[in-house]
């Protein structure tokens, strides 16, 4: 459920080219809700219960994001942030050496000052949101094409550089686009960019059972990692953060997930769909099962490529499930026809109101015709401007070194989005981060972007010569990160700080390619931009207005990796006649295991076994509306106090990005209380037990 800036990122970032969203009314639990636009009245009238100013505002300041991809939330006055052990593994794996495995051994800090810094993470807190649609929408009004591409960009980095002001260390802020060009907020974030590790469990007890289990219920996890956010070298003082619940989730309770849920893709238009299901979706699951093949081969070469590739190859099966559940959901006639019906209804509402046909009428039409040039575009941009190609970290921090030197020189208003002004300082934290960086599987992954480039583009590919030149693959990445140096920070931060000049001086070969390519590389990025996306970004938001007229303002918008609450209750469901139940306990757990990974708890559980209450619970599921990007999320009940923690979706779920079935859709959440019995128990954690329960 989370983002990584590698592989996954150019994933997600190339699925998102297609995810432009529109307003989606819901029935039941359904919703990612902005905390602006609250079901207030569905609240009261379904469960009696209508959350008051108070308590909403202490939902936004005591929530966190972690800003490569999770939730999490503050649970003590001192900074002490929860989130998953899935959502930290990046910091657990790079501060972990061959003689110290931190995700196979755990992590306990015994004091405030044995806290390690993450090298690359940061924690934002959502502290205001401001609507500026007027501003957004004046900008960019009578304009097409590349025209209004630029105009968004330049009243973005506008926006977001007057809302940063003059404290860009502490001060992040971000032009959020709900119902697609509906609305347009900044929400305004504090940055907390030292971030330490505090606990952490063993790999073993945090994803027990595995890709098997993944998406699964019953689940058996205790995914779970705590991190501290410090500011002056302290631990960061916070006003507002959840305490534990005493009694924990119960059945039937009424409960709130308060996250960032990621994407979803839920008032696509069919054309859209089409595209997603018969290109993206089919084309990623196909490089992701080859990927994951070749990191299995290398993870058995040794025990040091085994942990270095740990966690990309949990990604690349992470990535692969949850793309094949969106990829049944687009295959299923049913739920097609429900679109196409529903696209079919909103088109002859339109037809009685002259005024808005002309307006809006031709819009499906423009977007299909958009598709067609995606259709045509989508292999050379994933690959020459996506990133594809050449798919490692030594070409990443190239690119971003190359083009930050090139787009820091132009006025702010004339940048890339991802490099104005408000954007900067993250990026210099994550160029200039410590994480270390392993050659030898560096080179795994560039050969087999090189050998995938050449198979998708042909090897009389113009690019392709020109990157390959006469030779092969392994050859080529070879000596790319033979002869390079940039996995040294230091050399990094001697290229960021030198500028255009230490750049053109650079004899790195990841440099000298990132700039030989990158003309390319802006020029398709400029066609995609004309053809497809401006286009689709224009015609989505006459779409919405037409659906506002047909359904009214009650309505969500889909997700955007900004802050949203959804309500549901606990409850299991039922499959193919069997029950399933809400509940699962630790003795459970102790009976699944079978001593074989992945299904072998670690040693600590087994010399705890004795003390534990096998009956307390452990993971359980709701009927909360969730999506990629609330793993890490806090549930929590009426009075603001946590009852568990978001992990995961059952296999349900993963329609989810396009729709929402309140009878079998499960969030999967570890038990708050069963937090308390392992953190105590197994962990002899009772400092941080203490920290956690007090008010």
């Amino acid at each position: 459920m989370k983002n990584y800036r590698s592989f996954k990122a150019a994933l997600i970032s190339s699925l998102a080219l297609l995810a432009f969203t529109l307003p989606h009314f819901s029935s039941a639990a359904e919703g990612m809700w902005t905390l602006d636009n609250l079901p207030l009245a569905k609240l009261q009238s379904q469960y009696a219960y209508k959350p008051t100013g108070e308590w909403v505002k202490n939902v936004m300041l005591g929530s966190a994001r972690l800003a490569l991809g999770c939730s999490g939330s503050f649970v003590s006055k001192d900074g002490l942030v929860m989130t998953n052990h899935h959502c930290a593994s990046e910091c657990i794996e790079q501060i972990s050496t061959a003689q110290k495995n931190y995700m196979a051994d755990g992590f306990l800090s015994k004091s405030r000052e044995t806290e390690v810094q993450c090298p690359a993470m940061e924690v934002n807190r959502l502290e205001d949101i401001q609507d500026v649609t007027e501003q957004v929408k004046k900008a960019t009004a009578g304009l097409d094409g590349n025209a209004y591409k630029d105009a968004q960009n330049a009243v973005r980095a506008k926006l977001t550089s007057a809302c940063v002001g003059g404290d860009k260390s502490a001060t992040r802020c971000d032009l959020v686009d709900l119902y697609h060009g509906g609305r347009y907020h900044i929400y305004k974030y504090h940055r907390y960019a030292d971030v330490r590790l505090v606990w952490a469990p063993e790999r073993a007890a945090a994803f027990f059972g595995g890709d098997p289990d993944n998406f699964m219920f019953p689940r058996y996890n205790l995914d779970m990692s705590l991190v501290r956010v410090y500011e002056n070298g302290k631990p960061a003082q916070v006003k507002n953060f959840f305490p534990f619940s005493k009694n924990g989730a119960e059945e039937n309770e009424l409960v709130f997930v308060t996250g960032h849920p990621g994407s979803t893709q839920r008032q696509l238009t069919v054309a859209q769909l089409l595209s997603l299901r018969d290109i993206r979706l089919v084309d990623g699951l196909l490089r992701l099962a080859e990927l994951r093949g070749v990191i299995e081969q290398y993870r058995t070469s040794s025990p040091e490529a085994a942990r270095t590739a740990e966690g990309t190859l949990f990604s690349v099966e992470n990535s692969y499930k949850a793309l094949y559940g969106q990829l049944q959901t687009l295959l299923d006639p049913a739920f097609m026809k429900k679109k196409q019906d529903e696209e079919n209804a909103l088109r002859k509402f339109i037809t009685s109101k002259p005024a808005l046909q002309s307006k809006t009428g031709g819009a499906w039409t423009a977007i299909e015709k958009a598709q067609n040039k995606y259709r045509a575009l989508t292999v050379r941009m994933s690959n020459i401007e996506g990133g594809r190609a050449l798919m490692s970290e030594y070409f990443y921090h190239a690119r971003d070194l190359v083009r930050a030197a090139d787009e820091k020189a132009k006025p702010n208003a004339e940048r890339l989005p991802e490099y104005s002004d408000a954007r900067l300082p993250e990026l210099e934290e994550q160029i200039l981060s410590t994480a270390p960086i392993y050659p030898e599987f560096e080179k795994v992954k560039l050969v087999f972007a090189l050998t995938k480039m050449r198979e998708k583009l042909g090897p009389d590919d113009a690019f392709v010569k020109q990157i390959l030149g006469t030779a092969s693959p392994e050859q080529l990445a070879s000596d790319l990160i033979k002869r390079s140096t940039l996995n040294d920070p230091a050399v990094r931060k001697a290229l960021w700080t030198g500028g255009k000049d230490a750049i053109a001086k650079s004899d790195d070969p990841f440099i000298k390619l990132a700039i030989s390519i990158d003309a390319q590389a802006r020029a398709i990025r400029k066609q995609y931009e004309q053809e497809v996306e401006s286009v689709v970004q224009k015609n989505t938001e006459l779409i919405a207005q037409a659906l506002f007229a047909q359904s009214g303002t009650g309505a969500y918008p889909d997700a955007t990796f900004s802050l949203r609450l959804s309500y549901g209750q606990v409850k299991g469901w039922n499959e193919a006649g069997r029950k399933i139940p809400a509940f699962t306990d630790f003795a459970g757990a102790f009976a699944r295991e079978t001593g074989a990974e992945p299904f072998a708890l670690p040693s600590s559980w087994h010399a705890a076994k004795g003390k534990l209450n096998q009956a307390q619970r452990l993971n359980f599921v709701t009927d909360n509306d969730i999506i990629g990007g609330n793993s890490g999320s806090p549930m929590i009940n009426k009075n603001g106090e946590i009852v568990g923690l978001i992990f995961d979706g059952n296999i349900h779920s993963l329609g989810g990005a396009f729709w929402f079935d309140p009878s079998i859709n499960r969030a999967v959440a570890v038990h708050s209380n069963g937090i308390l019995e392992a953190l105590d128990n197994i962990y002899n954690a009772k400092d941080l037990v203490k920290e956690m329960t007090e008010r």
